[in-house]
């Protein structure tokens, strides 16, 4: 693999070669009175060039026929041109031709254009051979004092680039002092930062004596030059820390200027040069002002992430902030709202909680008004973080689930559904609220028109009506919802079949339901939508279609909803048999109750309904119907208290799960015992302001945390250790893979093991998979058995394997031809770019059904136990276990639980485990892995595949 076919330039373009213009068009053209030909002439020149072509018969006459015109665009394609071309032979030495250019660049330095003289000195500031620079060092240095600041500030490019080159010391020695006298009488802003970033790069010490001199003109800097100040701020700091306090002054006073990029820079800069209250507290208070003040969702993303990052690490500080961050709710955009709830979710304390539910309860209202009515998604965001309050701290349920009942009947089901959940777990957790919960329940029940939310509701009416009045009145309410009975009129069925013998027109009913839409732009709307079902329906259920919910559901046959409407009324039967003394009125109940089982039995075994009652819920209706005729003691006590003892066994799993979220986002720091740790009291604070002393605690606080320690580098660094060269091999090498979310950095060390030179040293690497190779590899000489550390950055652009292969070339005085020694592959790991997670078991439903890539590995181990075969997996693929413990206990044979794991790009990588143990010991079974994307599913796949063995 070489690089001869890529060149210094700046520009870049695609030229399809295989139709090139000749070499003789392009002479004849440029040899012509045309501008506009020798324009297009020049381009074909230059992108033929590009494109590897050398065209050494075109010099002569570029020099004769384009270099005297006045065209400002054949000019700038001139200056291309020389960009491109070779100016060296294979010796290094300049071709005697450069110097016919050299008159032409110090003309054009001279030129009285304005832009002649710029363009050419941006030229210059590519040009590496010092015999075409050296003659023109007199004209850049008159630029730097043009009237136009056009010319200075390229000229000041200029000094730059010449004052970096391996001998421009050489070429200008006082360049530094030269650019200081600049910097202090130069007027325009875009010069000035030049000549600022240049005194940075080569002369700090002017730098920081110049800023130091100006810091009360810093707040009038334009803010190309601003940002160079913070630039330089930070770099001082981190090499001088004790410096750092009449800095952060400067950072402080810049937070006011008006340009928000300058005060994003400068609140970055801030957190990360000090950990004192004031500069956090600061810091955060920018953020929020941008969140507010910049209209674009990218920016208040950034500014997001940012604020998230101070809540982990400064998160007292942060919780002051709470009602600036949720101010960023009134954006349209879901992504900025959802993570401002996140955020606000985790700041949380007794002292601002009423605060945050009173303006999240404002802001469901809204969603109710005109504007917000089809924002469902927003709603159901919104009802999620109110439950997420009510249960951290369940002493504000009572404020807000009779409001967020009103939504029990909401057309978004998804939200409607996180409310009656809501319900269900508030009326358990907060037994003061049970009444007014089922009073209010059996008020708006008729309402629903989902059949999920109407079984979960059901339930919550038979587990929660425990009074003699309460259960009357929610079998009543049932009743209601349920209509006359019976459901159809058994006497019409035989003439209805009989009318569908006799003629073929069949009687036909139309069922309108609604259901949630997604529109183009993204929001939810209600869609009506009709089903004509062929089948003969009699003519008092059609005129019974619209007297209560419950009805309206079970006649498109749902007879899952049908058997829970039959388990809550057993129930409540059972419950009345415990608080109602009078046996006459259990008795009626039970009559009632009996009655419309029997009918819900034969509404499901007739033909009116496009598809009969499925098996288990015609069992459950039966076990139902036994019950109720044979009342048995045992039986009772499962249904009133098992059932009851087994949800809050559940809420307890949950409270579990939320609690290893917690822990998996805290950071464990450990300090080592024999860390040093200043104690700031024992300094002397002569001078000192408040920010450095509390600067100082916070520095202090963190070593003795441990803070500033990063665990187990040592032993993570042997571990990503691979061997890329053999011992025998005359070049030895090894590199340490470091994976860094978005980038791969290779830290190279190659070892001369000969007794020779080795010049041109080389080390070409390649890529397969999504990886990208961002630097273009340089020579190196390395003396006889000596060491070079180099250096290599990799992008990523998904989860996914890849590999990197390649090569070390290099050459030697004996021989002439190149050696080449064939590096080792290194295989990225996919486990470097995921790490365990946790998500709801709603959430992991939804993404599991809506996520279309699966890979289904077979089980082939040779482990035996169902749990240790778990293990191992989980051990394997660094993810995390929601399956919570108490549903893995026991020996059964049979195993099954979800892992998730989330990528460093925000992918989500979910796993179902389940197996089950043959007679003969073997375990068997599939593992199915789904993600949104086809990489991680496929590299997931292969890494189990390759590890479910129990091997290393």
């Amino acid at each position: 693999m070489t690089y001869n076919m890529e060149k210094s330039c700046s520009l870049l373009i695609h030229f399809d070669k295989g139709t090139p213009a000749l070499a003789n068009e392009i002479k004849v053209a440029l040899e012509g009175n045309d501008d506009t030909a020798k324009i297009d002439a020049m381009k074909k020149a230059v992108m033929l060039l590009l494109n590897g072509e050398t065209l050494p018969q075109l010099f002569i006459t570029i020099v004769r026929y384009v270099l005297p015109s006045e065209d400002h665009t054949v000019q700038k394609l001139l200056l291309l041109y020389l960009e491109i071309i070779a100016k060296t032979d294979s010796k290094g030495k300049v071709l005697p031709e450069m110097i016919l250019i050299c008159q032409n660049l110090r003309n054009n330095l001279q030129h009285p254009n304005e832009y002649i003289r710029g363009v050419t000195l941006r030229f210059l500031c590519r040009i590496c051979e010092t015999e075409i620079i050296e003659p023109l060092i007199p004209s850049i240095l008159a630029n730097l004092e043009h009237r136009n600041p056009f010319v200075r500030r390229n000229a000041i490019l200029a000094v730059n680039a010449i004052y970096k080159l391996p001998h421009g010391d050489h070429l200008l020695v006082d360049a530094p002092e030269l650019i200081e006298k600049v910097l202090s009488t130069e007027a325009d802003q875009s010069a000035k930062r030049n000549a600022f970033l240049m005194l940075y790069t080569c002369a700090q010490d002017l730098a920081v004596h110049y800023l130091l001199t100006h810091v009360d003109k810093v707040f009038e800097w334009g803010e190309p030059l601003q940002m160079v100040v913070l630039d330089l701020i930070r770099k001082v700091c981190r090499s001088n820390t004790r410096e750092k306090g009449k800095y952060i002054k400067i950072i402080i006073s810049l937070l006011n200027v008006p340009s928000a990029t300058v005060i994003f820079e400068c609140a970055g800069t801030l957190v990360s040069l000090s950990s004192a209250p004031t500069a956090i507290r600061a810091a955060a208070s920018t953020y929020c002002q941008l969140l507010v003040s910049q209209s674009d969702n990218n920016v208040k993303l950034i500014v997001l992430d940012r604020l998230d990052e101070l809540k982990a690490s400064h998160n007292e500080i942060m919780v002051n902030m709470i009602m600036d961050v949720l101010r960023a709710l009134s954006s349209p955009n879901h992504d900025i709202r959802r993570k401002t709830l996140d955020i606000a979710l985790d700041l949380i304390t007794p002292q601002n909680i009423n605060e945050v539910v009173l303006t999240l309860k404002k802001e469901v209202v809204k969603t109710q008004s005109g504007e917000f009515e089809k924002d469902g998604e927003y709603r159901q965001m919104l009802i999620q973080a109110i439950h997420s309050c009510a249960v951290k701290f369940p002493e504000v349920a009572g404020t807000v689930v009779h409001m967020l009942m009103d939504f029990l009947g909401d057309s978004n089901v998804a939200s409607a559904m996180d409310v009656v959940v809501f319900v269900r777990e508030i009326i358990e957790t907060n037994p003061k609220l049970r009444v007014a919960i089922v009073t209010r329940l059996l008020d708006i029940f008729y309402q629903i028109r989902s059949a999920r939310v109407c079984s979960c509701a059901l339930w919550i009416i038979s587990e929660y009506c425990l009074s003699r009045s309460e259960v009357e009145s929610g079998i009543t309410t049932i009743k209601q919802c349920l209509g006359d009975l019976p459901f159809y009129l058994a006497s019409e069925e035989g003439e209805c079949n009989e009318s569908s013998r006799r003629s073929p027109q069949v009687n036909s009913i139309t069922i309108s339901s609604k259901r949630p839409a997604i529109l183009s732009d993204g929001t939810y709307a209600t869609q009506s939508a009709a089903s004509e079902t062929a089948f003969s329906l009699p003519t008092a259920v059609q005129t019974t279609l619209n007297s209560g919910n419950l009805r309206s559901l079970l006649l498109t046959g749902d007879f899952f909803l049908g058997a829970v409407v039959v388990c809550a009324l057993t129930r409540l039967v059972l419950r009345l048999m415990d608080v109602q003394t009078s046996r006459v009125e259990v008795h009626k109940a039970s009559t009632q109750v009996l009655l419309i089982v029997v009918s819900m039995l034969q509404l499901g075994q007739s033909s009116f309904l496009p598809h009969p009652i499925d098996n288990d819920s015609y069992d459950r209706i039966v076990l139902c119907l036994r019950l109720l005729c044979n009342p048995d003691e045992h039986v009772r006590k499962i249904w009133l208290r098992s059932c009851h003892e087994s949800f809050v066994q559940m809420l307890v799993e949950k409270q579990w799960r939320e609690a290893e979220e917690i822990k998996a986002k805290s950071h464990v720091l450990h300090a080592q015992p024999d860390d040093l740790i200043d104690f700031y009291h024992l300094k002397s604070r002569k001078g000192m302001s408040q920010l450095e002393l509390e600067d100082a605690v916070q520095d202090d606080l963190k070593r003795a945390t441990g803070e500033f320690i990063k665990e187990g580098d040592s032993e993570n660094k042997l571990n990503h250790i691979v061997q890329l060269t053999g011992f025998s091999d005359p070049v030895y090498a090894e590199a340490y893979v470091n994976v860094h979310h978005y980038d791969i950095i290779l830290d190279v060390t190659i070892i001369n093991r000969t007794k020779e030179t080795l010049q041109n040293l080389c080390l070409e690497l390649s890529t397969m998979g999504d990886l990208k190779l961002v630097e273009r590899p340089q020579n190196y000489t390395l003396a006889p058995e000596s060491s070079k550390q180099i250096k290599a950055n990799i992008k990523v652009s998904s989860t996914e394997t890849g590999i990197i292969f390649g090569n070390i070339v290099y050459e030697t005085s004996k021989v002439f031809d190149r050696n080449v020694v064939v590096l080792n592959d290194i295989h990225i790991d996919i486990m470097d770019y995921i790490a365990p997670a946790v998500c709801g078991d709603a959430a992991y439903r939804s993404m599991w059904a809506e996520f279309e890539w699966e890979n289904k590995v077979a089980v082939n181990t040779i482990i035996q136990d169902e749990k240790e075969f778990l293990d191992h997996i989980i051990k394997s693929t660094n993810m995390k276990c929601l399956t919570p413990p108490s549903a893995l206990e026991g020996y059964c044979g049979f195993l099954a639980a979800n892992l998730y794991a989330k990528s460093v790009f925000g992918e989500d990588a979910l796993v179902n485990v389940s197996v089950e143990k043959q007679a003969d010991g073997k375990l068997s079974g599939y593992i199915r892995i789904r993600s949104k994307t086809q990489g991680i599913a496929l590299s997931l796949g292969d890494k189990i595949t390759l590890k479910q063995k129990g091997g290393a």
